[in-house]
């Protein structure tokens, strides 16, 4: 810390000094704004490791910027969730922002109780990541805070989105099982209690295009779907629940990874062998599908570009873009081990 400035604590002003620079530059640089050269942000960012500058989060919010950005998740345990964090936070780096997380559970009011938490606490902006809201309860939000939305395909004037192409995504696995001579091919979807336009959530949008591609296949008469819910025992039990089914399918297509997992265990734990005696397919390309012992095909949407796509509109909210943008990632397939071709 340079002599000038010990005992005392270190201001902004410092800081211009320091960099040479008006204290409006620092501002900027601090806002992470438009229009501030890189060799100045340099100058700032070096001026403020020498000093140890440390903004209040008091005085921020009092000038309206606590520099935190607040992350709505219906739930921690899906790992596709920490890709879009993992992106988000790569988003952030270098800049003064801070994410704070909150769950907002399985029914629409205990998630307004956390969006409501995050605008209490004064957040710059909100990234609401598969929220049950209504697109009118999600404007009403946005109206106030800067707000994304990642992966419902609902346009607005009020939010950003962003959402991979859930139709494309689940023709691709569909098609894929197709190909290898799956007939009995069943799907395992999700029930829940969204207040969202059904035709634009992405649960609805893969089983409907699964419906589609079966029946243009001449395969109508095949369609099983089992809706519980994307999570390890949601799959688990709506595996358990196609397995009873005659005549049983040779493949499932899970609508997300996680199911996915849970239905691997519910095959495991009837004797069966994954691909030799049934073909499973996920939807996420999470890591852990990766991993050898599982080796599971999937749909990979990237959840790092979202967090990040995600993570540069909201900071372009913040700083003033008004006009919505819509961000749709096309998704590819990704064959592993868990699926072959039909015996």
């Amino acid at each position: 810390m340079g002599g000038a400035a010990r005992g005392r604590r270190i201001t902004i002003a410092d800081v211009a000094s320091r960099a040479q620079v008006s204290t409006t530059a620092v501002s900027k640089v601090l806002r992470n704004a438009y229009g501030v050269s890189a060799a100045m942000r340099d100058r700032v960012r070096v001026a403020i490791d020498e000093l140890g500058y440390r903004p209040r989060n008091a005085a921020r919010a009092m000038r309206g910027h606590t520099f935190t950005i607040g992350v709505l998740l219906p739930h921690i345990s899906n790992p596709f969730f920490a890709e879009i964090l993992d992106g988000l936070m790569t988003q952030l780096g270098g800049t003064d922002y801070q994410a704070i997380l909150v769950q907002g559970g399985k029914d629409p009011e205990g998630e307004r109780m956390a969006i409501d938490a995050l605008v209490d606490r004064q957040v710059d902006g909100i990234l609401m990541i598969a929220p049950l809201g209504s697109k009118g309860e999600l404007e009403e939000v946005a109206t106030g805070t800067p707000t994304v939305v990642l992966g419902p395909h609902e346009k607005s004037a009020l939010y950003d989105s962003v959402h991979d192409d859930d139709e494309v995504g689940a023709e691709l696995v569909v098609s894929h099982l197709i190909a290898l001579g799956h007939r009995h091919i069943a799907h395992i979807g999700q029930r829940d209690a969204s207040r969202g336009r059904p035709g634009a959530l992405q649960h609805t949008i893969r089983e409907r295009t699964y419906r589609r591609v079966m029946a243009e296949h001449g395969l109508a008469g095949e369609i099983a779907v089992a809706a519980t819910a994307y999570t390890e025992e949601g799959g688990y039990a709506a595996a358990r629940v196609l397995l009873a089914r005659e005549p049983r399918p040779t493949a499932i297509f899970a609508g997300a990874d996680l199911a996915a997992f849970g239905a691997l265990a519910a095959l495991y734990e009837a004797g069966l062998a994954v691909p030799s005696d049934i073909s499973l397919a996920g939807y996420d390309n999470t890591r852990m599908s990766g991993l050898a012992h599982i080796s599971l095909t999937t749909v990979d949407q990237d959840g790092a570009i979202m967090g990040r796509t995600a993570g540069r509109l909201l900071l372009e909210r913040i700083q003033g873009r008004t006009a919505a943008v819509d961000f749709s990632l096309t998704p590819t397939l990704v064959p592993r081990r868990s699926t072959a071709p039909c015996r």
